[in-house]
Formats: C-alpha cells, sequence, structure tokens
C-alpha cells in the first residue's frame, strides 16, 4: 500500500510539472495568437538601414548630427525576431539623440527557432558593431530589453564591460528553462535554458512541480519559492555590471512577477555594494509597458491588457517611464 501511495505521489507531481509547462506554452501561443505563431521581422523606416552583418539582424537608427552619439542595443522578448514594437523604440532613441540599433536574436532567418540555448553572444557582437559605427562613441553603450528580453538584458550587463547602463522592462532576476512555440508539449519533457555562453547552456532555474493552474504568473512565483535555493547558480550576478540599472514593472503582471524579481536584483545589488538599481514599480500596470506610449487608436492597443492590467493603465506606466528612461541614458552616457 505504501508503495502505491508513493507510485500515485510521484504520477501527481508528474502530471502537474506537465500541466505547468502547457499552460505556459498555451499561454504563449494565445497571446501571440496562431499556431505556431508567425514571427515577425519588421523592415526598417525612415532613416533606418537593415543589417546583415556578421551574423546580425537588425535595423539601425543613427542620430542625427556629426558628433559621436551615445548608442543603444533595443530588443524585444518572446515574440522572436524584430518586432514593430522593438523598431519604434530604436526609431524614437534616435530623435532623442541616440544611435540605436534593433535587433533579431532568435526566431528570424537562420536564428534559433526556439527560446533554447540563445546564444548571448549575439548581443556581445551586435555591441561590437555597434560601437564600430562612425555616429557612435565605443564607450558610450547601453542595452534594452522587455521581459525575456528583460532577462536578457541583465545577464548581457552582468558579463559585457561594454554597458554603460542597462534598461530593463518587466525583467527576470533569474535565467529560465527555455520554451518552444512550435512545439510546446517538448516543454513536458524538459527543455534546456533560455541562454547560451560559449556553446553551454547557462544554469536555469527548473519549473516548479506544484503549478495546478492559474495565472502563468503563479507558475514563477512558486518555482521561485521551491527551486531558487536548491539552484543558486541560476541567479543573474547583477553585481558584475558595469553600470547602473534602470528597472520598469508593473504590480499586475500576470505573465511573471516582475516587481518582485525586480526588487530581487536591487538587493543583490544593494547586498554587494553595485550597481546601483532603480525599480520604477507601477501598480496598475501589467506586462506590457514596453517603451513609450502607443496612439490609443491602433489595432494592438486593446491587447496591451492581455497578459495583466488594463490598457490604459500600461499606456500610462509606459507614458511616465518613457521620459525617465530618456533622462537615464542620457546621464548614464553622456560622457
Amino acid at each position: 500500500m505504501a508503495d502505491r501511495r508513493r507510485i500515485v505521489k510521484r504520477l501527481a507531481i508528474g502530471c502537474g510539472g506537465l500541466l505547468a509547462l502547457v499552460v505556459n506554452a498555451a499561454v504563449v501561443l494565445m497571446f501571440f495568437n496562431p499556431w505556431a505563431p508567425k514571427v515577425t521581422v519588421t523592415d526598417p523606416g525612415q532613416g533606418g538601414t537593415r543589417i546583415t552583418e556578421n551574423g546580425l539582424l537588425g535595423n539601425y537608427y543613427p542620430a542625427v548630427g556629426a558628433e559621436r552619439r551615445p548608442g543603444v542595443l533595443v530588443f524585444g522578448g518572446s515574440e522572436g525576431g524584430l518586432s514593430q514594437g522593438s523598431d519604434r523604440i530604436a526609431r524614437t532613441l534616435s530623435k532623442e539623440g541616440f544611435s540605436a540599433l534593433a535587433i533579431s536574436y532568435w526566431g528570424g532567418p537562420g536564428q534559433n527557432p526556439r527560446m533554447e540555448k540563445v546564444p548571448l553572444e549575439t548581443f556581445d557582437t551586435a555591441l561590437g558593431w555597434l560601437g564600430r559605427q562612425p555616429s557612435v562613441d565605443p564607450q558610450r553603450l547601453g542595452i534594452m530589453g522587455a521581459s525575456k528580453g528583460g532577462e536578457a538584458s541583465l545577464l548581457v550587463a552582468s558579463r559585457n564591460p561594454q554597458v554603460r547602463a542597462a534598461v530593463g522592462y518587466v525583467p527576470s532576476s533569474v535565467v529560465w528553462q527555455g520554451f518552444d512555440q512550435a512545439q510546446p508539449w517538448r516543454m513536458a519533457f524538459g527543455m534546456e535554458s533560455t541562454w547560451s555562453a560559449g556553446g553551454q547552456p547557462v544554469p536555469p532555474l527548473p519549473y516548479s512541480s506544484r503549478y495546478r493552474g492559474g495565472d502563468l504568473v503563479d507558475l514563477y512565483r512558486m518555482s521561485l519559492e521551491d527551486n531558487l535555493a536548491a539552484h543558486p547558480e541560476a541567479v543573474i550576478p547583477v553585481e558584475k555590471a558595469r553600470g547602473p540599472l534602470l528597472l520598469i514593472c508593473g504590480e499586475k503582471d500576470t505573465m511573471w512577477p516582475s516587481c518582485a524579481m525586480s526588487a530581487d536584483v536591487k538587493k543583490r545589488a544593494t547586498e554587494h555594494g553595485h550597481p546601483a538599481v532603480t525599480v520604477l514599480a507601477y501598480a496598475d500596470a501589467g506586462h506590457m509597458i514596453f517603451g513609450p506610449p502607443v496612439p490609443t487608436n491602433i489595432e494592438f492597443y486593446d491587447k496591451l491588457g492581455v497578459l495583466g492590467g488594463t490598457p490604459d493603465a500600461n499606456n500610462a506606466a509606459a507614458a511616465d517611464s518613457w521620459p525617465k528612461v530618456v533622462t537615464f541614458l542620457t546621464r548614464q552616457l553622456k560622457s
């Protein structure tokens, strides 16, 4: 009887883990719509140039003027490719006096088709390319990413000394396992880390087997509660970052606990005495707060509330945070 109970318990744990991963994939697919979602690579807009050198895929917007300006590398998250949002942010930054490069780091032509073992060297290559441009001062480089890109922005800042300042929208404090939008069932059998360095997976935090449904944020909270103590290697070593960090999050984020993880980043940095971390937390906002506010009449506007908060609350958070992001980058990269 005891053996039978143990078997039932193991099956229950296994089913819980399977359910968690299936729900994880389902939420991603629901937000990005079809099966499997088509990854977008946005064409450059006015003043932009498509970059395909050295394996890069991006849109470059040089700042106006003859003098060398700060450069900012911009990237999105689990949508893959080069989204309209990232491209819009790069264009906006160029008008603010920054030379900006928006890149695709997974899902684009010739790139990893899933978020698994994505090479962090892709960001290093992009930063190197950006620093070599005639309009850019290579000593004044910053990065900006959102969601999984926010996770990447902290990882890159902690390992690449070229980064003088980093902005992480709704970021993570740890490295997570990867996922596959096209074949979500693979996640039930355990995928490797989202990221790799030197060809090796960066140690990730496993998902909890305790999750039984609800908002996806609950899965991530449980995973931090249940598994972080046993996997301290998954924590991003932000104390190694050269420059300060600005983190923007929404307290009603239903994707993952971005504000709690932002607070963890700040706590770790404070304990190590470096770097300076500023957190902008918005009580009524959710996950979709990347970049400047958007017009309320665009088709995408209603989707701003899909991952927590309302469209209006998320757009208000973007409107409040964007000038602060520009001020932060200007101050940190001014000389």
